[in-house]
């Protein structure tokens, strides 16, 4: 397998979520030559197996991007495309270290089931919609049951990422009766500013203290509108609360509820916040391959939420996230990867893969 062809490849085909099709079908067939059984599932992702036995290692990426096509280029190390860092890198380097592993042998373990039948089959999930509403990450944690778990966002080849903090949209509604402008009736529009100085007042006390932006409740509006048929005025908010762990959302939306005066406020979609254990087989794992690389491995959390956050709860299993790439670029004009720290996460993550 070209591994860095595998990911140009991957980035010239446009796939904003709900527009995934193409870009599916051409890595069903890349993996299908490499030599894994895959295929699209009912939710449209595409799913590359090898390996059997009573494990499962899951590795699961996302192949949708955020609108907004980016020419595919490199200039030196540079790879550019809409997606070479959230997330087609860290898909790319899941499908290449799956395909290694795939021909490799450890002393200790096998990927195919040997006499001790102590095999393990590797998952390979390009899901759809992860930057929407995961339908892709919702379809599959209902359909898998794996030992382990890595989610593929870009963390950096040296780091692992053990938690992303939770989202909450609200939509916010209110309506006034029209008065003159020279009264003191409060309009539509000033009371969905009041209400958001009130989110922004109650964030700012939760957040006193608390340094770290993975500990804060950060609020942020996302589209305002207001109308009038003459006799009475409406306003509109679209919001997005960050949750840290500390937070859940009943708690939140009840607090949020709270904030209101005569007024509506709809919980549009919420998916809490998620932390995982540092101190597990996986992240021995991780923290081994990466200084075998010559790296010095360290950890993150991300203040953003992803497909971790959906599926872990529900596995229970051990998870981090991992992938090449700088998080700073996601959904920037100006995003790119570097190909050598492409082709270091594969041999990391290869490494982890055959002595896990």
């Amino acid at each position: 397998m070209d591994e860095i062809s595998l990911l140009e490849g991957l980035l010239k085909i446009y796939s904003p979520s709900d527009h995934e099709a193409e870009a599916v079908n051409y890595l069903v067939a890349q993996m299908q030559a490499a030599g894994l059984e895959a295929f699209v599932d009912p939710a449209g992702n595409a799913v590359g197996m090898i390996g059997d036995g009573p494990q499962t290692v899951m590795l699961l990426g996302h192949i949708d991007t955020v609108p907004g096509f980016i020419p595919v280029k490199r200039d030196g190390d540079k790879l550019y495309g809409r997606g070479a860092v959230d997330a087609k890198g860290p898909l790319a380097c899941f499908v290449a270290s799956t395909a290694r592993a795939g021909t490799l042998r450890h002393p200790s373990t096998a990927l195919r089931t040997g006499a001790q039948g102590a095999g393990r089959r590797l998952v390979v999930i390009g899901a759809v919609g992860e930057e929407g509403n995961s339908p892709g990450a919702r379809y599959a944690k209902d359909q898998y049951r794996p030992a382990f778990t890595i989610i593929g966002e870009p963390s950096g080849w040296e780091k692992i990422t053990l938690g992303y903090k939770g989202t909450m949209w609200f939509e916010y509604r209110v309506k006034r009766p029209l008065a003159h402008t020279s009264t003191k009736s409060e309009s539509a529009c000033e009371a969905a500013v009041g209400f958001w100085n009130r989110v922004i007042a109650w964030t700012d006390q939760f957040n006193l203290g608390k340094e770290r932006m993975f500990e804060q409740v950060t609020p942020t509006l996302r589209g305002m509108t207001s109308d009038s048929d003459g006799f009475v005025e409406s306003a509109t908010l679209t919001l997005n609360l960050r949750l840290p762990p500390s937070v859940n959302v009943e708690t939140a939306n009840e607090t949020m509820c709270g904030l209101l005066t005569q007024a509506e406020l709809e919980l549009l979609d919420a998916v809490p916040a998620y932390r995982a254990e540092k101190n597990t087989p996986l992240v021995r794992a991780f923290l081994g391959g990466i200084r075998k690389a010559g790296g010095t491995p360290s950890f993150s959390l991300k203040t953003g939420t992803a497909d971790m956050n959906i599926v872990a709860p529900v596995w229970g299993t051990p998870i981090v996230a991992y992938g090449p790439g700088d998080s700073t670029l996601d959904h920037t004009a100006e995003e790119h990867i570097l190909i050598s720290e492409y082709q270091k996460a594969i041999e990391v993550l290869t490494e982890v893969l055959v002595t896990l």
